[in-house]
C-alpha cells in the first residue's frame, strides 16, 4: 500500500530565512517544521537551478545528467549553447517510478519542465517554456481547461530591471495565479503531486539588497526593505489554503534546490584572461559591457576563454576538439594545473583574500556526460558571479553585467518532511540533494 507526498519547491529559499529569520511571520511552514523534521540540503556542483531540480527527482549528479547550468557549449563552437530541457534527462524520475507502479502524478512548474513530458499523470512545464503560446501540457486539454478557467498561463516575470513597482505587482499576480492552478489541480486523483514556485528565487534577485544590512546597496529605511518578507508571508498564507484541502495522512516535503546570499560584485573573468595572456584579442573591445561574440578573437592563438553567470565555467582551446584549437592533448593537463594555480591567485579589488574554489569536472562526478567545462570556478565561495562581457574600466563591477541582480546562488538550501506515520525522518543536519529522490520514494513507499 503506497502513500501519498506532496512536494513543495521553493526555488532558491535560503535556511537563513526559512529557519530563522522569518520563521515567527511564517505560520503554515513553522508548523510542519514542529510537526516534522528539517535539515539544510546541500546542492549541486554547480548550485544552479536546472541541474539542481534534476539531480533532486532523479537522484543522479549533474554529470551523470550532463546537465551543468541553463546554457550548455556547442560542440566545436566558441560562443553559441543550447538551453538544456525535459528531452535530455535520459533517468528515470519520482514520477516516472511512482507511473511504474500505476500511480498518479500533477507536476508542476518543475525544472526542466519543457517541453512537458507524458506521464500517468497531469504535467505542466516550468519557467523556461518560450511562451503560454507554445504547447506546455500533458494531456494536451489540460491547456484548454486551465485558460478557459484561468486565463493565460504565467510562467515567470522579468527580475532584472529597475522597474521594482511594475516587477513586485507582477511576481504577487504570477504567484496568486499559480496557486489557484495548484488547488484546482489538487482536487483531482493524485498519489505524487509536485509544483515549484519560481517566484521565490526571483524576489530575492531583484530585492535582496534592499533587505539585507550586510549588502553594499542597503540603505536603512528603504521602501523595499520589507519586500522579501512580504512575498514570504504570501507564500506561507498561499500553502495554508493549498494543504487545508489535502487529505491529513498525506505526507507533505517542502524543499529548495539551493540557497541564496548577498552578492558582493562580478569579476570579469574574459578580461582577466585576456590580461593574463590566455585568451589573445586582435582589436580592443569597441564598448563597455560587449559580448565575446561580438569581440575580434585570434582563436589561432588563445589558450582559453570564459563563461559569465553564478560560477565561471573555463574552456581550453582544444586541438581537435575546438573549431581552431591550439592546446595538444599531451599539454591539456598542464595548462588546467597552470589555469588552476593562477585563478586561486585572484584577490579582490582592494587586494582581500578570496576563497576561491576551482575544479575539474572529473573530480566531482561519478561520470561526466554532456558538454562539461573544462574547469568549473567558484569566485571567492560564489559571493561574487562571473561577468563574461568586455571592455569594462575595471575587472570588479558592483552590478551584475546584465542587469540588476542583488543576490548570488548558495550551496544550502532547505528541506523538511511532515511524515504523519513517522516512519522517514531526516538522520543528518545536511542531506545530500541526490539523495531526496530516495526520500521520496520512502515516503510513498515505493519499492524500486
Amino acid at each position: 500500500m503506497t502513500r501519498r507526498l506532496m512536494v513543495i519547491g521553493l526555488d532558491a529559499a535560503p535556511p537563513k530565512l526559512i529557519y530563522d529569520q522569518y520563521k515567527d511571520e511564517l505560520p503554515t511552514l513553522s508548523k510542519l517544521m514542529e510537526d516534522g523534521c528539517k535539515a539544510q540540503l546541500r546542492s549541486t556542483h554547480p548550485p544552479i537551478t536546472i541541474p539542481a531540480w534534476a539531480s533532486m527527482t532523479t537522484g543522479k549528479t549533474p554529470g551523470e545528467l550532463g546537465m551543468y547550468g541553463f546554457r550548455h557549449k556547442k560542440p566545436r563552437n566558441y560562443t553559441d549553447f543550447y538551453i538544456a530541457n525535459s528531452r535530455f534527462i535520459k533517468y528515470p524520475a519520482i514520477w516516472d517510478k511512482a507511473g511504474e507502479k500505476g500511480l498518479k502524478s500533477i507536476v508542476v512548474g518543475v525544472p526542466p519542465g519543457y517541453p512537458p513530458r507524458r506521464i500517468n499523470g497531469l504535467w505542466i512545464s516550468c519557467f523556461i517554456t518560450p511562451s503560454n503560446k507554445s504547447q506546455y501540457t500533458h494531456p494536451l486539454r489540460l491547456k484548454r481547461e486551465i485558460e478557459g478557467r484561468f486565463g493565460p498561463y504565467q510562467f515567470d516575470v522579468l527580475f532584472r530591471t529597475e522597474e521594482r513597482d511594475k516587477l513586485i505587482k507582477e511576481l504577487w499576480e504570477m504567484t496568486k495565479y499559480h496557486f489557484k492552478v495548484l488547488r484546482w489541480l489538487a482536487q483531482r486523483k493524485w498519489d505524487f503531486f509536485m509544483f515549484v514556485e519560481i517566484g521565490v528565487d526571483r524576489v530575492q534577485h531583484a530585492f535582496w539588497g534592499y533587505m539585507d544590512p550586510e549588502h553594499h546597496k542597503y540603505k536603512p529605511g528603504n521602501k523595499y526593505e520589507k519586500v522579501i518578507l512580504e512575498y514570504y508571508k504570501l507564500i506561507d498564507s498561499e500553502l495554508e489554503k493549498l494543504l487545508k484541502n489535502t487529505s491529513k495522512d498525506t505526507a507533505v516535503m517542502v524543499v529548495s534546490d539551493h540557497g541564496a546570499k548577498r552578492m558582493k560584485g562580478a569579476f570579469c573573468i574574459n578580461q582577466w584572461l585576456s590580461e593574463k595572456g590566455y585568451l589573445k584579442l586582435k582589436t580592443k573591445p569597441s564598448k563597455q559591457g560587449i559580448e565575446l561574440a561580438k569581440v575580434d578573437v585570434d582563436w589561432s592563438k588563445t589558450i582559453a576563454w570564459g563563461w559569465g553567470g553564478y560560477y565561471a565555467r573555463i574552456y581550453l582551446n582544444l586541438e581537435d576538439r575546438e573549431a581552431n584549437g591550439i592546446i595538444k592533448r599531451e599539454d591539456y593537463e598542464h595548462y588546467r594545473d597552470e589555469l588552476i594555480e593562477e585563478i586561486k591567485k585572484i584577490k579582490g579589488p582592494n587586494g582581500e583574500k578570496w576563497n576561491t574554489k576551482v575544479y575539474r569536472p572529473e573530480e566531482l562526478y561519478p561520470e561526466v556526460k554532456g558538454d562539461p567545462p573544462d574547469l568549473i570556478v567558484y569566485l571567492d565561495d560564489l559571493y561574487w558571479r562571473s561577468a563574461g562581457t568586455l571592455g569594462w574600466e575595471s575587472k570588479y563591477l558592483r552590478e551584475n553585467d546584465r542587469g540588476p541582480d542583488d543576490a548570488v546562488h548558495d550551496w544550502n538550501g532547505i528541506i523538511m518532511i511532515y511524515d504523519p506515520e513517522k516512519t522517514v525522518e531526516l538522520k543528518s543536519n545536511v542531506v545530500e540533494i541526490f539523495k531526496v529522490h530516495e526520500l521520496m520514494l520512502k515516503l510513498m513507499e515505493i519499492e524500486e
